[in-house]
């Protein structure tokens, strides 16, 4: 019996998905449970199985397009199905591979296709686009237009008008076959040194080139300059953004557009911290289990602060001001999307040993792209640590809703002034990005000492922290 591939529900305040990579294609054997298909959603990537043991025998969805909530991918089925369907296809093709045989396809440097007299510009418009993105691209038709209409969107159909250029008479390189707007921008480039092209339904010879104007006028005439690169000579490419990249870029332009964002610093001297690590790692490691790092110290000092000052760990809504008494610490990790922030909960009431834990299992699930929807969500405050790369300062953006992100930086050996003499110290620079509607400066300024104050003095976190 086949079964419907259908979209699963994709969780909290989400209604949409983006089709991604299809790991099993039509005719392939699945297994109940078998990965079939990824979606993109705008906070984490979901698997969508197979439901039944069988053949996957049909493809509905393409990779990038948008889906909903229920909307039907595939048809998993038994062999049989599959095989059925192949048939049908083929069955129903027999004209077009006789002409395939008897006629080349059309390129842009051969003569296009001319539609049969008396095919109406309705009949072409009105081709449905499903047949002509699941046919294969290589498959011709006796109807050059029609063919060209149903393997391309009305934009790029427009695109290619204006340019002169017969629809039927590109290589398509979208998802079965479709032509893109950069197939026609490639085509455009290459002709673009010549006349322009004739329109399919006049067939006229090509007019005679005009003479060159008067050696005068071309002495006035500005000298030629390099053509700008075009996809088909290769120094171009093209990458579709996935939906968590126009999410995240979507979240950082809307933070900086509605927040009053202002970035403070300071710089701590890691001297104590490093010394109380090296003292004590190996015996924490035997007894937890897990590494002693700088993000548990960095997490507990952030606490620590942030009890001292509340406004730091609120939010705006609407006109009022939630001062939150709970302290779920997002600790931002890079992937190869871009970034994401899963989140610490209670991490007031968690020991160094559970939150250097908890954060490598983020840390690792996240780069597996296996995070949870409900690991993402929430947080009160956000510490990002672009010191693993290199970062000497930067200026973190807020992570909306939230007022307050902590940025760390590398660590370096830097010559600062001790009792009046000048000694050499592994200093890290620290930054406060806040919302100044919130948060006014001097609170910020001394929010940030106080973090410093708990990095230098380590042993105070667990009075703090």
């Amino acid at each position: 019996m086949a079964v419907e591939i259908r979209v699963p529900p994709l969780g909290e305040s989400l209604v949409d998905a983006v089709v991604g990579q299809w790991l099993k294609g039509e005719g392939d054997e699945v297994s109940r449970g078998d990965t079939v298909v990824e979606l993109e959603t705008d906070k984490v990537n979901l698997d969508v199985t197979a439901e039944e043991d069988g053949v996957l025998a049909r493809i509905d969805k393409q990779e990038g397009d948008v889906v909903t909530v229920g909307e039907v991918l595939g048809l998993v089925g038994a062999a049989s199905d599959a095989a059925a369907s192949g048939n049908g296809a083929s069955a129903a093709k027999p004209d077009a591979t006789e002409a395939a045989a008897s006629a080349p396809l059309a390129t842009a440097a051969t003569e296009p296709v001319v539609p049969p007299a008396g095919e109406s510009d309705d009949t072409i418009e009105t081709l449905p686009t499903d047949h002509a993105a699941t046919a294969p691209a290589a498959e011709p038709a006796t109807d050059g237009d029609a063919l060209g209409a149903g393997r391309a969107a009305p934009a790029v159909r427009r695109l290619a008008e204006e340019h002169h250029l017969d629809l039927a008479a590109i290589a398509g390189s979208g998802p079965g076959g479709r032509v893109t707007r950069e197939d026609v921008m490639a085509v455009a480039a290459r002709q673009s040194g010549g006349a322009a092209a004739t329109p399919v339904a006049d067939q006229a010879p090509p007019a005679a080139a005009p003479a060159p104007p008067p050696a005068p006028a071309r002495a006035a005439q500005a000298p030629p300059t390099t053509p700008p690169p075009s996809p088909a000579d290769g120094r171009e490419e093209r990458v579709r953004l996935s939906r968590r990249r126009q999410t995240i870029a979507h979240r950082l332009v809307e933070a900086q557009q509605t927040a009053a964002m202002l970035t403070t610093f300071n710089e701590a001297d890691m001297s104590a911290v490093m010394e109380l690590r090296a003292r004590r790692k190996e015996a924490f490691k035997e007894r937890h289990g897990v590494g002693l790092g700088f993000m548990s110290f960095f997490t507990k000092a952030a606490v620590g602060a942030l009890k001292a000052f509340p406004r730091v760990n609120a939010e705006i809504q609407g006109d009022e001001l939630v001062l939150k008494k709970f302290y779920d610490i997002g600790i931002a990790v890079g992937v190869e999307e871009g970034l994401v922030v899963p989140v610490v909960r209670d991490a007031d009431r968690k020991s160094f040993a559970e939150i250097e834990r908890e954060i490598g299992e983020l840390a690792v699930r996240a780069r597996d792209n296996k995070l949870s929807l409900a690991e993402l969500q929430g947080g009160t405050f956000t510490i990002t640590n672009g010191g693993i790369f290199g970062s000497m300062m930067s200026t973190p953006i807020l992570n909306a809703p939230q007022v307050g992100i902590l940025g760390m930086h590398a660590i370096q050996q830097r010559p600062v002034a001790r009792d009046g003499e000048v000694v050499i110290r592994p200093m890290m620079y620290l930054a406060l990005s806040y919302d100044h509607r919130i948060v006014d400066g001097s609170e910020a300024v001394q929010f940030l000492v106080r973090i410093k104050e708990l990095i230098e003095d380590p042993e105070t976190l667990l009075l703090e922290g």
